[in-house]
């Protein structure tokens, strides 16, 4: 298949990228490898995929129509994995305005691009942080999201809506991916495995939020890209089962469907701790604090949407996944 992939150069999508090509797909890479951390980082993911034959890239902003357009029109991609967005919840409390250029504006190109050009089915990145103030656990996509706490959260539950209308209105079949704490080598510098490790490595004291008492459904990398996969090769249709007189969140009777993608276990973030401490053969010096604002206390996963349609649900354990982590830092930033 010809793929279109947003954030090519990121996390998520680098690896999704290596896996498409991998199995004989051919991808376009999109993404402005931009500053919100370390750009060199993004270029080194960047140049494990360039020399591959499947694979071509443009270096531009979602928010940037003409160029998106254009990429359409040069590639014709059959199905597009948007994962281009402007991430991180606690970035969002000094700079929301950022979250709607990347994340509704630049969504909302994505759309309009698909719309006009018949792609097949387009799957897009939505996060675990819309459960924002639910208490319930685990979370199920058949959960109201009603209550974000962050705007980051605020932009992925509109992106949700967004696609739902395309799929009601334009018979553009979307899924959205909820994910839930993704963490793996070439991950992002500012989530707390990355930050950990730097620091115990550099022996400072490393900031533990909630005093280390909340828990995160961690999930592999490679547990994602197999779902994001399994997700794309999937193409909803409206959902027969949907009762109008009482509407699930999760599908439609368009075609529309929202899955969680976590490993349905969740981790204390003190025990995350012991297991990177482990890995490194080096203690942490702890500097308790509370919870900050946007943050939520827990989050766990309810897979079952997501295994039934699919027949996958992520099982890597944590003990696994940071080992893998760590052996890809000791290399990647050596001495």
């Amino acid at each position: 298949m010809r793929v279109l992939v947003t954030g090519a150069a990121g996390f998520i999508g680098s690896h999704l990228s290596q896996r498409l090509l991998a199995r004989g797909d051919e991808v376009f890479g999109f993404d402005n490898l931009n500053a919100y951390y370390d750009p060199t980082l993004k270029e080194a993911r960047l140049a494990r995929l360039l020399p591959h034959p499947g694979f071509r890239f443009v270096r531009a902003s979602l928010e940037d129509r003409p160029a998106l357009e254009a990429a359409f029109d040069d590639f014709k991609p059959q199905r597009v994995v948007n994962l281009a967005a402007q991430a991180g919840v606690r970035y969002s409390l000094e700079n929301p305005h950022a979250y709607i250029d990347s994340n509704i504006v630049g969504f909302m190109n994505i759309l309009e691009a698909c719309r006009h050009r018949g792609v097949e089915h387009l799957v897009y990145a939505s996060s675990s942080s819309v459960y924002g103030a639910n208490r319930k656990l685990p979370f199920a996509v058949e959960d109201s999201v009603d209550h974000p706490v962050s705007m980051y959260a605020a932009t992925k539950k509109a992106n949700e809506l967004m696609a739902h209308t395309y799929s009601h209105l334009f018979d553009l079949p979307t899924t959205g991916l909820r994910f839930f704490t993704v963490y793996g080598p070439w991950g992002r510098p500012d989530m707390a495995l990355f930050l950990f490790t730097r620091k115990i490595l550099a022996g400072e004291p490393i900031d533990v939020f909630n005093n280390g008492k909340h828990t995160r459904d961690f999930t592999y990398i490679d547990d994602i890209v197999e779902g994001v996969i399994r997700s794309l090769d999937r193409v909803p249709g409206p959902d027969p089962q949907y009762d109008p007189m009482n509407p699930s969140p999760a599908s439609s009777q368009a075609p529309y469907r929202v899955y969680n993608i976590g490993n349905h276990q969740p981790v204390e973030l003190l025990r995350y701790i012991e297991v990177l401490e482990q890995c490194l053969g080096r203690k942490a010096e702890r500097n308790l604090l509370p919870l900050q604002p946007g943050d939520v206390p827990d989050t766990y996963a309810d897979v079952e949407a997501l295994n039934r349609d699919t027949g996958y649900s992520p099982s890597t354990p944590i003990e696994t996944g940071v080992s893998r982590f760590v052996e890809w830092y000791r290399e990647f930033y050596p001495g």
